[in-house]
Order: C-alpha cells, then sequence, then structure tokens
C-alpha cells in the first residue's frame, strides 16, 4: 500500500491539538475533579476529556481514519484518551516515526465498561440473567393492597419498583414495600425499592367531579347476543374499589353462596340481577347478561334471603375537559376546581372552561403569545390574553374530536423563564421516608448543579445512609444545557444515575431535537460511567391499551442503550413486563450499550 506520509502527518498533528486541549481541561477542572466520590474518579475526567472533545468538529477526522481501514472513534465517549492516543500511535508506526512509543493513558475500553457494569449494579441490584438491562416499573395504587400483583411483576422480570411520591402517601407506600418484600422472599429474588419525589412540576389541578356510578357491560357479537356476560366483583368494604368491583358489606357477603341470584335496580330505574358464579374467602364474582349502571347507595338484594346490602362509596367518576382547536381555556390561580365550559339555550358559550394549576408563579411570567404544552404535547396551545388572576389559552392542537385534560397533567412553558428550584417543601417532607424505606430518590425537574447541591445538602442534613442511590430526572432544556455541571456535582454521591425523561423533555426542547438530544444525554452519561434510565412512553399502547404498535417495540428494542428501561403503569402492566423483558433478552447480543454487535443471524421463527 502506498503511503502518504505528508496526509497522515496531518492526522497525527490534528489528534495533537485535540490531545493538548484535553489535557489543559482537565488541569483547569482539578479542584472540582477532586470532590467527586472515589468511585467516580475516573468517569469525572473522562467526562471532562469526551465534552472537550466535543468541542471539535472531528467528523471529517472520522471520515479519514475510516478510509484507512482504522477505527472511526464511534464509540470513543467511555475511552476518549485511550482512544485518541492509540490511534495517534498507529498512525505514527504507519509513517515509521522513530519516536513512536505505545503509551499506555486513560481508561481502556475493557476496563471503561466493567467501570459502567459496576455502577449499574451498585444502583440497579443484580441484572436478570440473559439480560444486561434492567426494567423499571412504577407501581400502580393497587400495588399496596394487591400482592399478586407485586408478585407477578416481580415473577416476571422487574428488576426496580418505582415508587412515584407524587400519587398515594406514606400508608399506601409502606404497603407497596411490604407485598414487594413478601414477594422478594418467596420469589427469592432482589429487587431495588426507587422512589420519585414529585419535583416542582406545574400540574393541572383538581376538576369537579362526576358521578359516583359505574357502568357495567356484557361484550355482544354483531347480532347482538351476549358472547361475554359483564363481570362485577363484590368485596367486603374494608378493600379497595378497582374498575369491576363494587363495596359490601362483611356480614352480608358471608350469606351469599354459588348460584344466589342478587336483585337491584340501576340508577335508570331498570331491573337487573346478579348471579353468583364464585365464592371465595375475600370476594364473591357475579355476572350479568344486561349493561347495568350502580352508583354509590344503591341497594342489592339477596334473592334467597330477601336481605338487602347497599352499596358503598365508589370513587367518583372523571368528568374532564374536553378541548378542540380554537377552544379557549382558563387557567385560574384560585385553587378550586375546574368545570367544563357552560352554554347557553342557542348552544353558544356562555363561560369558557377553565381549570387551576400548582404553580403561582407563571402568572407573573408568562407573555402573550408565549406557547402552553398540556399532558406531554397532546394539548397545546398559546396565550391569547392574561391578567393578574387568569390566563386564557387558545388551543392550536388537539384531536379532531376533541382531546381530554385530566387533573395531575403536566404544563409546559417551555419559552417561558421561570426560576423553579428541584427541591419543594413536599419534596422535602416526602424524603424523610424514602431515605428510610427505599433504596434510591429520584430527583424530578434537575436544572441546574445547584438543585443538585440542595439534594445533597438535605440528605445530609437528614442524615442519611451513605449508600442511598440518587437518579437525576433530565426533563428541561436547561436540564440538558447543563448536563455536564449536573453530573459533576451529583458524582459527589455514590451511586448516582440519570433518567432520561423523554415525555417533558420533548415538550421543552422540541419535537424535531428530541431524537439528537436523548442520544446525547446517553453519550455524556457513558462518558462519566454514570447508568441511564430509558424512561417515558415505553410500550405505553400496550400498557393502556393491551395492544403494542409497532414504532414502540422499536422504541423499546432502543433502550439496550441504557442501562435500564422505565415501564409506566396500566391495565396491562403485566403483559408489558413479559413483552419487555422478551424484547431486551432477545436483542441482547445485538446491542451493547452504544456498541451494536453482530451475532451469527437466525431464521425468524428462532
Amino acid at each position: 500500500m502506498k503511503v502518504n506520509y505528508e496526509k497522515l502527518q496531518e492526522l497525527i498533528n490534528e489528534i495533537d491539538l485535540i490531545l493538548v486541549e484535553i489535557y489543559s481541561k482537565e488541569e483547569e477542572h482539578n479542584d472540582q475533579l477532586e470532590l467527586v466520590h472515589s468511585a467516580f474518579k475516573k468517569g469525572a475526567k473522562n467526562l471532562i476529556h469526551y465534552r472537550t472533545l466535543r468541542t471539535f468538529d472531528i467528523s471529517k477526522l472520522q471520515k479519514k481514519l475510516g478510509d484507512l481501514g482504522l477505527s472511526m472513534l464511534g464509540n470513543i465517549e467511555s475511552h476518549v484518551v485511550s482512544s485518541l492516543e492509540n490511534t495517534k500511535y498507529i498512525l505514527k508506526s504507519l509513517i515509521k516515526d522513530a519516536s513512536t512509543k505505545d503509551i499506555k493513558k486513560g481508561m481502556s475500553a475493557k476496563k471503561a465498561n466493567k467501570e459502567q457494569k459496576r455502577h449499574a449494579k451498585d444502583l440497579f441490584g443484580y441484572r436478570s440473567k440473559g439480560r444486561r438491562v434492567r426494567i423499571m416499573v412504577t407501581l400502580p395504587s393497587e400495588a399496596a393492597y394487591d400482592y399478586n400483583l407485586v408478585h407477578d411483576l416481580l415473577a416476571s422480570g422487574m428488576n426496580t419498583a418505582r415508587i412515584n411520591c407524587s400519587h398515594d402517601g406514606p400508608k399506601e407506600w409502606r404497603m407497596m414495600i411490604d407485598n414487594l418484600s413478601k414477594a422478594k422472599n418467596k420469589l427469592k429474588k432482589n429487587c431495588k425499592i426507587s422512589m420519585d419525589l414529585g419535583g416542582p412540576k406545574i400540574r393541572t389541578g383538581a376538576l369537579k367531579a362526576g358521578a359516583q356510578v359505574r357502568k357495567f357491560k356484557p361484550k355482544r357479537n354483531e347480532l347482538g347476543l351476549v358472547v361475554e356476560p359483564a363481570q362485577i366483583v363484590l368485596v367486603p368494604e374494608l378493600n379497595p374499589v378497582k374498575t369491576d368491583e363494587l363495596q359490601v358489606d362483611i356480614n352480608w357477603i358471608e350469606r351469599i353462596k354459588e348460584g344466589n341470584e342478587i336483585k337491584f335496580k340501576d340508577t335508570r330505574g331498570k331491573r337487573r340481577s346478579l348471579t353468583v358464579q364464585t365464592v371465595l374467602t375475600d370476594k364473591i364474582i357475579t355476572t350479568t347478561q344486561k349493561t347495568c349502571y350502580i352508583m354509590t347507595g344503591s341497594v342489592l338484594k339477596l334473592n334467597s334471603t330477601k336481605e338487602e346490602c347497599i352499596v358503598g362509596d365508589l370513587p367518583a367518576k372523571e368528568n374532564p375537559i374536553v378541548l378542540k382547536k380554537g377552544s379557549i381555556l382558563r387557567i385560574i390561580k384560585e385553587h378550586i376546581s375546574g368545570e367544563q365550559s357552560k352554554y347557553g339555550l342557542n348552544g353558544e358559550i356562555t363561560s369558557n372552561a377553565f381549570i387551576s394549576c400548582t404553580s403561582e408563579e407563571i402568572f407573573e411570567k408568562v407573555k402573550v403569545n408565549d406557547p402552553v404544552v398540556f399532558d406531554d404535547g397532546k394539548i397545546r396551545g398559546f396565550v391569547k390574553s392574561l391578567n393578574e388572576n387568569e390566563i386564557h389559552v387558545e388551543i392550536s392542537h388537539a384531536k379532531e374530536t376533541g382531546s381530554k385534560l385530566k387533573p395531575d397533567k403536566g404544563i409546559n412553558l417551555p419559552e417561558t423563564y421561570l426560576k423553579i428550584k428541584g427541591l419543594t417543601k413536599k419534596d422535602k417532607e416526602d424524603l424523610k421516608f424514602v431515605i428510610e424505606y427505599a433504596d434510591v430518590v429520584n430527583f424530578s425537574f434537575v436544572n441546574s448543579a445547584s438543585d443538585v447541591n440542595d439534594l445533597l445538602t438535605e440528605l445530609e442534613i437528614l442524615e442519611t445512609k451513605e449508600e442511598l442511590g440518587i437518579i437525576l430526572k433530565i426533563e428541561t432544556r436547561n436540564g440538558y444545557d447543563n448536563l455536564t455541571d449536573i453530573l459533576l456535582e451529583g458524582m459527589k454521591n455514590y451511586p448516582l444515575g440519570v433518567m432520561v425523561a423523554r415525555g417533558d423533555l420533548a415538550v421543552e426542547t422540541g419535537w424535531e431535537n428530541m431524537a439528537r438530544i436523548q442520544q446525547e444525554i446517553l453519550q455524556l452519561c457513558n462518558a462519566a460511567y454514570v447508568p441511564t434510565v430509558w424512561a417515558t412512553q415505553v410500550l405505553e399502547n400496550l400498557a393502556k391499551k393491551g395492544i403494542p404498535s409497532r414504532p414502540e417495540l422499536t422504541d423499546a428494542a432502543s433502550g439496550l442503550k441504557a442501562d435500564c428501561v422505565m415501564l409506566n403503569k396500566g391495565p396491562f402492566i403485566l403483559q408489558s413486563v413479559h413483552l419487555l423483558d422478551n424484547i431486551l433478552s432477545n436483542m441482547n447480543s445485538y446491542q451493547d450499550k452504544n456498541q451494536k454487535m453482530y451475532p451469527a443471524m437466525e431464521k425468524a421463527s428462532q
């Protein structure tokens, strides 16, 4: 092969220029590097190396190296100096430079990979057999009362149980943890507990509740014949109420036998009956062949004894605000329950829909024409007008048939500058529970290194256990822009992780930027040897509706670039864990973090 010594020397000089800058920046950050936890010393140094490298455009250098059949430095983030020095050594060898020495500098790829795996294990616990990436599952409220659900989630592959402090309370959290502890002992499996602090996220307030009523409807075929009766489960009043359950008096329920009939009139006055199919120690399973509406206070009569029972409290029916393009929504400062738009006799709107929010600061900062985004981008609009007590938002994007806005949904103001700190008063109170019962605390809406410092200071005040893990949730524009400093501050604690919270992050940074930004976050964390969580809407369609979409299957597989994948709750969460476990296990040999792997090809049926 003909060697162009001049071209090779140019490449050597280019690499030397980068290395000089890298060593200079490392020297500048010496004081900062001294403060990180001993387990992160190498990762913090490599993070500085990688961030400095990325101030250069090395795309042309990469192409030239590729043309020579050398490494294109495509997965350099975890071993920057080692890769650059090795590449320089090879180039010098090609021009027969007499001063060439094989200099061992920086972390090798092998050692970096070992560090990353150790940090992931210390944060997320043991991985499942045949699967590198862990699965984190958000526990629903039912997990406090339904031991079998927690048992089945753990048996299906859950490695970390996530409890969101924005929902339920200490009583329910403790019950979830007790159920998990029982399941761990039963299955002889390990599972970490990770608890989310709610953070300062701006959310929609309460809405006026609807009726306390449930509709039960059998499935019918195209001829209108019942193919599957509606199931209604009767439970003692002490039990929680699921969507197919009714609370009844425990003394009355003990008199029921299989085959009994239960008569009642539904809310429309229609006569209906339930047939008792199964009698269990904690519930009675009944079926009905006709559609019925049952509300709090409905009277049930046991046909055999004529004894009556009144249905206990049912949760109020959700009454979301329906918004279409062109609708006006009033965000109000006063904390009262929101309502739908009101209409006159001729169908004209007499009063626009309104809802409160969790932050009064937005009334001082928001301006006319500022964009406003609800529920992770499902509804979008802009500020049409405002005063000190109300913000009038004109809806510019919603479903043609109308999008439903519910309580406790996120409100994002991507172009409004808000000085909202990351640790709220409620977070500080919840933190007392977290440090006693959890292995990891998830810190929401981290915008700067000072936010992380606030958390570390609070943990120090509470004299927390040294091994408590922290996961920093990156979900804002500022969080992304300040990520290097955020990581260096967070690396004072061990173990540490980062969650790529893609819902709010996409809204804040723009949909068109999301693919680039999530990749950059993963690479920065890889450079620091900080484990990552791939989160938000993973297999969401499956979890909520029972059927996965094709794009979300691919998205779930992309989680192999991280160390853990998070699933949110839904009626079909168990099926979601099963499928995710299969996807991650089947694809395990094809992707190792950012590195593509090439096992022998197999047939589709294998």
